[in-house]
């Protein structure tokens, strides 16, 4: 047994957060970095004494209070009929508690409606330690609810009024007219925006699977997540948001982008792979998100797990694991199992305790667009999260340069709902376009204000985009000038959802060459149209569509154009197939393959055939037609072909090191003794980038 305690373990022991643990700690002189630090075994039993005498105190406090209190009620009542007595006295011991066993203490303390740190010290003072999450007995849980004025009645009953009182309490369907809403005293509690990040294939989106008990990995193409997915689930009484994001490198700014949004972040790393390229750059978006980290160590049940590779690595990236003193949590769990997937939620619980994460439902809504695309039959969609307020159907939304009332509202399991308050992930119909992935939305007044911030925020861009294009220096035209002559490859990109828009340009931008460049000339959400297809005819492009279709008037009308048109599902079949198409407009590559060499020995004067030159051949051999290159002194003098070639009176064609022959240039004479003629062959060559 460890002499030493973390700080939320002992927190749950004795049933408070762990945010309230270390500020009892502060006032008593005892300081803690954080939730994770740890304590030894003796300072832990000081904390328990103190907090057990403290509670045991108010404890006796609350009853002599209570006591007193029904004295002077006795004296105030004493007046009153005993008829009046008896039908208060029946009506107060009305009041029951029902609950299916096991209860839970944490849901006897909602159930009576009070805090279940209040209950443990009440269990204390009864000689009976539990934690939060401890099942009780029967005859103690009735114990506790006689304390609070109940009956407790441990049968299968509904659920009481009290609960069902306290789910009708939801954000309002529909929201109160603007100037009528009334002001809140005080923020509540809202979920936390968790994403899962990590490479390729280290599970994301099967731990999510298993959390949500869904199946998402077998739709997903390639076996790799490429857009973020948004999900809410409930998990012992707390909602968690959860995002899923790629992990494959191309999808560099989609991971940036969960990282920017979420609360927390669940670092994915397979135990028998360890931290890879796509787990390093997930860790740097989350640190300069400043955004706390879990770990989630998956395949610990495969046979070559390796878990101190896993903590090694995230040492060397400066995540220092608990086991090894560090403030960094790693919960080993198994997508395929379940293993640690109940440890994983209690420890995002708990961080997310440590965040106070707070909204207020009553406010007009804002929050983050996490993908949108153009779809059919409905026109341009947003898939967003709310961060604070409520979103409400018939709201007017501003989303960066687009806006719009909102026609629907469809909720994760793709039904309509009303309203969407906080750390809910919601889809958004009725934009005027479709929006950046990242941006900010928000609801404003009226139509006419959301369209004039919008079109000032547009002609902004406009503006932008013109003063980087004015003020060319000399070097800039010069720069012009040289790639001018390179060869370029135009595109038309259109894909699902405006991020793996994002994603394919900023990738095929990272495809460098100097002899050919990548031009976009056209991008889009959205199917393949016909007026794709003719501005790529008039601009000789390539179409590129990313999960989208074409249809066969499209394709048709590619065909009568001679547009060249491929769709993709795996973004980087995608890549390579680009790459392979900027090969192939440029032009191949020559090469020279050298045959031989031979040294001028005699110069003969033929009258018929004019100068020959008397050779021997030196290395490898010289053949007829051959590419040939005369050298006197190290320069240059000739470059052609052989014309022909004799071994004494006839004609061969070609001779080998080690033999004389005469030799004919191709229009040259113009050699001397002691010159070298270098043969070779031109090949050609695929290029490269």
């Amino acid at each position: 047994m460890s002499d030493r305690i973390r700080i939320y373990e002992l927190a749950a022991e004795l049933g408070m957060s762990s945010r309230e643990l270390m500020d009892f700690m502060a006032d008593e002189g005892i300081e803690v970095k954080s939730h994770a630090s740890t304590v030894d075994n003796e300072v832990a039993d000081l904390i328990r004494d103190h907090v057990i005498s403290e509670r045991r105190s108010s404890s006796e406090q609350q009853e002599e209070h209570e006591e007193a209190s029904a004295g002077e009620v006795e004296l105030e009542e004493s007046g009153e009929e005993p008829g009046e007595e008896e039908e208060e006295a029946d009506t107060e011991g009305s009041k029951e508690i029902h609950l299916k066993p096991p209860v839970i203490l944490r849901d006897l303390a909602e159930a009576l409606g009070c805090k279940p740190n209040l209950l443990i010290g009440e269990l204390m003072t009864m000689n009976v330690f539990a934690t939060i999450n401890q099942v009780l007995e029967p005859e103690t849980a009735a114990k506790l609810c006689q304390r609070h004025g109940f009956n407790f009645v441990p049968e299968k009953r509904e659920k009481s009024e009290r609960s069902a009182k306290k789910k009708k309490q939801a954000p309002p369907s529909r929201r109160e007219p603007r100037g009528k809403k009334k002001k809140t005293s005080g923020k509540e509690t809202r979920a936390p925006i968790v994403a899962f990040l990590g490479h390729v294939d280290h599970g994301k989106t099967s731990l999510l699977d298993k959390i949500r008990k869904s199946d998402v990995t077998k739709d997903e193409a390639g076996g790799i997540t490429q857009h973020i997915g948004a999900s809410t689930v409930e998990w012992q009484g707390h909602g968690i948001t959860f995002l899923d994001t790629p992990g494959h490198a191309a999808f560099s700014q989609m991971r940036s982008r969960g990282a920017q949004v979420t609360d927390l972040l669940v670092l994915v790393v397979a135990a028998d792979d360890g931290v890879m390229p796509q787990t390093v750059e997930a860790i740097h978006h989350a640190q300069a998100a400043e955004v706390p980290i879990i770990v989630a160590m998956n395949k610990v049940d495969l046979v070559d797990a390796d878990t101190d590779k896993v903590l090694l690595g995230m040492q060397q990236q400066e995540l220092t694991p608990e086991e090894w003193g560090g403030q960094v949590g790693v919960v080993p769990v198994s997508a395929i199992s379940g293993q640690g997937i109940e440890e994983l939620l209690e420890r995002i619980i708990l961080e997310a305790e440590l965040l106070e994460l707070k909204a207020d439902p009553s406010l007009p809504a804002e929050g983050e667009v996490i993908e949108a695309q153009l779809e059919a039959g409905m026109g341009p969609t947003a898939s967003v999260v709310v961060r604070n307020g409520t979103l409400h159907q018939g709201d007017v939304v501003l989303c960066g340069e687009s806006y719009g009332k909102l026609r629907a509202l469809i909720g994760q399991k793709g039904e309509r709902i009303e309203a969407a308050g906080p750390s809910t992930p919601v889809k958004l119909l009725g934009l005027s376009g479709v929006p950046q992935a990242g941006d900010q939305f928000q609801v404003v007044a009226d139509e006419k204000e959301a369209r004039d911030i919008a079109e000032s925020r547009l002609q902004e861009k406009r503006r932008e985009s013109l003063d980087t294009t004015r003020g060319a220096s000399l070097e800039d035209l010069f720069q012009q000038m040289s790639s001018e002559n390179r060869k370029e490859l135009k595109l038309i990109v259109k894909a699902d959802v405006q991020g793996s828009v994002e994603a394919i340009i900023d990738n095929l931008n990272k495809l460098e060459s100097d002899k050919i460049s990548i031009k976009v000339i056209h991008s889009g959400v959205g199917e393949v149209t016909e007026n794709d297809i003719l501005l790529a005819s008039s601009a000789d492009a390539i179409v590129i569509g990313f999960h989208v279709r074409a249809s066969n008037r499209v394709n048709k009308t590619a065909r009568q154009q001679g547009v060249e048109i491929r769709l993709y599902g795996i973004i980087y079949e995608l890549l390579e197939d680009i790459k392979e198409a900027m090969v192939g407009r440029l032009e191949p590559e020559l090469r020279e393959v050298e045959m031989g060499t031979a040294e001028i020995r005699e110069v003969f004067e033929i009258s018929k055939t004019g100068r020959i030159c008397g050779c021997y051949v030196s290395g490898g051999l010289i053949r007829v037609g051959a590419s040939a290159r005369v050298e006197r002194a190290g320069d240059v003098i000739y470059n052609g072909q052989i014309k022909s070639l004799r071994r004494f009176k006839d004609d061969v064609k070609e001779v080998r090191q080690g033999f004389e022959c005469g030799i004919n240039l191709d229009n040259f004479e113009d050699f001397e003794v002691g010159d070298i003629i270098h043969v070779f062959a031109v090949e050609k060559q695929t290029p490269t980038l």
